[in-house]
């Protein structure tokens, strides 16, 4: 640092290197992970270009490189969160052949990255008449199919203006282009009995192919069913019957291995376990499957994004696994014995991203002290290292801050699950007998939970004397089936309550500020934290609170006032509209905004198909008059998350500007947040 004396300065008022510019150059991290050939490709985020996401190639030896210009944006939006955008495969002469989804119009690019001549991108697929267009996701390159060959993959398509007029089907489209203005020449390969599929995976024999659906109510981590079908040889699906699976049985991945037996995640114990079944082995009419290793820990997670992989078959036999209880680290199973060796390493979280190239097994990775990073595991040596994105420290590591798990007791002793990030910078220290003040952080999903990694934006609060609790109310995954059902029918109670609890247990010891507690939290963490600034029973705990992109009223939600994938979500979440309508009134935050008493900051995009804005006008037209600071900030071109540079300067910016109003502090140098006790 250069200078060893560290300040005594009011917790709020530190100053960090860590500015909203770098917290947001920081934002999203690698996703779908492939190899092409003996390369490793990825998806990267690009803040700095309008949010777009390009596409990485690394090959061996060399350094990454981007495999695709702007403007073109990688990133499918079926079901509006996506999956898996793209699928290459190696050819003898000339590079790769890569098939894109482009977000702009969702429609299928083929490109040939090493073309000497420079050819931008051919489509695919239509475009379509109706503004939700043709999406694609969850591809499969199949060069030797269908002529010139096919990409294989989930098709949603648009059958009428409404955000829940919508099919999914598995679909094959032509490589040869003849597709591009025809839709008819866009194969269909499933029937759409289901309203939710994933994409096919095709036997080693390339004679039978599996996929998971699943439909309304249910949501995938509820009750999904693994269907499988005969392909014939002119590529049809024939004979689809299903083989395992259930309403209330949550299968989230399928996989062939190498003797034809399915590999797959099953939640039927209580936690998501990876077990084998011989689609062909029947026993008195059943199929049995066997588990594979059997431990109170999860081996899958919530399905929502198509194309997400918790394992991956290697050669030999043995199977590369994301794993672990409240984390997730990678392991290598021996499904003959049950051994599972932890790959070596700092990183403790491993997304639900790998894959395979011969002895190599590749991920996304991080840790408390290290952002994600493209990581390669050899399984002969054992040697792991990073290969893309990889973490430079753009400050010093030592302003980073120090969390830790820990465990509460929250209302009729049950557990809850948060990660304390306690103000930490080694240039400042609070005065003597001063707790810091302390926001609570509800994560999305809700059927999700927070990892414990490095977070830019965390340490940008917490580098100024900010702390920050991240909970993993009841609800969140990674601790089994009966936490995450908690949730069930108590949205709006239960995550409420546990964070209320995380924030009185943190004043209660001392670690935190009780009159200076604040809540914050995105989409259905909005909801927790605008739930919690109208609840009876939080009234007085926090000082105030950053909503963003929130679900305000689910009565509207589950109408016509979200897409198709969630529209039926708050089913389970709250109960059934036509039996508990009275549920849904009470739990309206719009019909009780009246109760708001202290300051409150509202973000939203307003390109939300997710929570729409119309939300936000109405509870803030519900507030106007009664005298509450707020402030409101809507950005053009945003959808549901930020992915902009811009937006989410202002957007952090704004917040640590409204806990500087809320709690009396004086950060240097960040903007004032002008705040109003009326809608403007």
């Amino acid at each position: 640092m250069g200078d060893s004396t560290v300040a005594t300065t009011p917790y709020g008022a530190w100053r960090s290197p860590i500015d909203a510019a770098l917290a947001a150059s920081h934002d999203g991290h690698p996703e779908y992970v492939g190899t092409v050939g003996d390369e490793v490709w990825w998806t990267a985020p690009r803040p700095a270009e309008g949010g777009r996401r390009t596409l990485m190639r690394r090959r061996p030896g060399a350094a990454e490189v981007s495999a695709l210009p702007a403007p073109w944006n990688v990133r499918s939006r079926v079901m509006e969160y996506g999956g898996l955008p793209w699928a290459a495969v190696p050819r003898p002469a000339g590079g790769p052949l890569v098939v894109f989804a482009h977000h702009a119009d969702q429609r299928l690019y083929a490109y040939e990255p090493d073309d000497p001549t420079g050819a931008p991108p051919r489509p695919l697929t239509p475009a379509s008449d109706l503004d939700g267009g043709l999406r694609w996701a969850d591809l499969r390159l199949h060069a030797d199919r269908g002529g010139l060959g096919e990409v294989w993959g989930v098709l949603e398509e648009f059958t009428g203006e409404g955000p829940t007029d919508v099919r999914r089907v598995i679909a094959a489209v032509p490589l040869d282009g003849s597709a591009a203005d025809d839709r008819t020449a866009v194969r269909e390969l499933s029937d759409d009995r289901h309203r939710f599929v994933t994409g096919p995976q095709l036997s080693p024999d390339g004679r039978r192919v599996a996929w998971i659906a699943w439909d309304h109510p249910q949501m995938p981590w509820d009750g999904t069913v693994v269907m499988v079908a005969d392909v014939t040889e002119d590529g049809r699906f024939h004979g689809t019957r299903p083989v395992v699976g259930e309403t209330d049985e949550s299968v989230v991945q399928v996989e062939w291995d190498a003797d034809g037996t399915l590999l797959f995640v099953s939640d039927l114990s209580g936690w998501w376990q990876l077990e084998r079944i011989d689609p062909d082995a029947t026993g008195n009419g059943v199929i049995a499957s066997t588990g594979l290793c059997p431990r109170q820990e999860e081996f899958g997670g919530p399905l929502w994004k198509l194309g997400l992989r918790w394992f991956a078959p290697l050669p030999g036999g043995l199977i590369a696994v994301v794993h672990g209880r409240g984390a997730a680290r990678l392991g290598i199973l021996d499904p003959r014995t049950g051994e599972l060796a932890d790959a070596p390493g700092p990183w403790t979280e491993w997304d639900a991203t790998l894959a395979v190239v011969g002895s190599r097994v590749v991920g996304v990775a991080a840790s408390p002290h290290s952002s994600h990073e493209v990581v390669e595991l050899d399984i002969r040596t054992g040697y792991a290292r990073v290969i893309g994105a990889v973490h430079t420290d753009p400050v010093d590591p030592a302003y980073y801050p120090r969390p830790e798990a820990r465990t509460f007791t929250g209302p009729d002793g049950r557990d809850i699950h948060a990660h304390i990030y306690p103000p930490h910078n080694p240039g400042h220290t609070a005065p003597e007998g001063e707790a810091p003040p302390y926001v609570v952080w509800a994560h999305g999903g809700p059927t999700d939970r927070a990892p414990l990694v490095l977070d830019l934006e965390i340490a940008y609060f917490t580098s100024r004397g900010i702390g920050v609790a991240e909970v993993n109310y009841g609800g969140s995954t990674g601790y089994g089936r009966a936490y995450r059902d908690r949730l069930c029918e108590q949205w709006g109670v239960v995550d409420v309550e546990d964070c209320a609890a995380v924030a009185e247990a943190l004043a209660e010891e001392g670690s935190a500020d009780r009159a200076r507690l604040a809540i914050r939290g995105g989409s259905a963490g909005g909801w927790t934290a605008a739930a919690s600034l109208t609840s009876k029973t939080t009234a007085g705990l926090y000082a105030c609170g950053t909503v963003k992109y929130p679900v305000l009223d689910p009565m509207d939600w589950a109408g016509e006032g979200t897409h198709d994938f969630e529209s039926r979500y708050l089913e389970s979440l709250i109960g059934p509209l036509a039996e508990v309508p009275d549920r849904y009134r009470d739990r309206s935050l719009t019909g009780r905004a009246d109760r708001v008493s202290v300051p409150f900051l509202l973000l939203q995009g307003l390109d939300d198909p997710v929570c729409p804005p119309a939300q936000c006008e109405r509870f803030l037209a519900a507030v106007a008059g009664r005298g509450v600071p707020h402030a409101y900030l809507a950005f053009e071109g945003e959808g549901h998350g930020f992915r902009r540079a811009d937006t989410m300067i202002r957007a952090v910016e704004a917040e640590l500007g409204l806990y500087a109003r809320a709690f009396g502090l004086n950060p240097p140098g960040i903007p004032a947040l002008e705040l109003a006790d009326r809608t403007s």
